[in-house]
């Protein structure tokens, strides 16, 4: 919930005096909802007793929390986390098994006793460093440049990041399972990387969207990670506010590591 309308007893006394008649309580973390909400403190009322303003004063007031300046890069830099990281992270691992085709080393993986479970896990254990690193690159200069604030726990922060990286390289596994080539692995990449910017929460609000786009959006890693960075970092959250979107990225590991393994079969045909 991005906000919230407190009513007071006395609404209808309020009408006729001075004082505002309700107050809204802002999510500020982001500021396109921010923004269609603060504009609501100029809106009549239909009570033909009511005005926008008296005596120039609003009729509602309004609190902005988490981001009261309204600054942009608060709430696009935790969001441009989950955009690079989708980016990176599965184009790296669609081009995994595709390459090793390609140059004939999958005939010695083919070869060797391990089975399909391991070779998935051993193409993300070696991106999970990369992607660290990355977050750390984009957050730390974040803060320094554009002071964006980290509000909540760096250990909370390092285990959404964690499933979320996981996830992503998860999905570029089954990527890889479906390309023949590395130019078909980048497009399917690519495929996968605009429903993520438009419509994982980062450029439009979610709450914003059709009922079919908000479907889509469910499906995408990038949508429930975009809730967990941002209330971690901007909210102070904990994971243990975030627990439907942190189970939905460990199931979607869990699950698109078996649907991998599945499509992967030990021969070349």
């Amino acid at each position: 919930m991005h906000a919230a309308l407190i009513i007071p007893a006395d609404f209808g006394s309020r009408l006729q005096d001075e004082r505002p008649v309700a107050q809204w309580l802002i999510d500020g973390s982001d500021t396109m909802v921010s923004n269609a909400l603060l504009a609501l403190q100029h809106m009549p009322f239909s009570d033909p007793l009511a005005k926008p303003s008296v005596n120039g004063k609003n009729l509602f007031e309004m609190a902005l929390f988490f981001n009261p300046a309204r600054i942009s890069a608060v709430n696009i830099v935790p969001g441009l986390v989950a955009i690079v990281l989708t980016m990176t992270m599965v184009m790296f691992t669609s081009a995994a098994l595709v390459r090793e085709r390609e140059r004939g080393n999958l005939e010695l993986l083919i070869t060797t006793p391990i089975r399909s479970t391991e070779i998935m896990l051993g193409k993300i254990v070696p991106y999970i460093l990369v992607g660290v690193i990355q977050v750390a690159i984009i957050l730390g200069l974040g803060h320094i440049i554009f002071d964006v604030p980290i509000n909540g726990r760096l250990d909370q922060l390092v285990l959404g990041v964690f499933a979320f990286i996981c996830a992503s390289l998860t999905l570029g596994l089954l990527v890889s399972t479906v390309a023949k080539t590395q130019l078909q692995a980048m497009q399917l990449t690519m495929f996968l990387l605009i429903p993520s910017i438009l419509l994982s929460g980062f450029i439009f609000p979610y709450e914003g969207m059709p009922k079919t786009a908000q479907w889509i959006a469910e499906a995408l890693p990038a949508t429930h990670f975009i809730r967990v960075v941002r209330g971690i970092v901007l909210r102070g959250a904990t994971l243990m506010d975030m627990l439907p979107d942190l189970f939905w990225l460990l199931g979607f590991t869990a699950l698109g590591v078996v649907a991998a393994a599945k499509r992967f079969k030990k021969r070349l045909d």
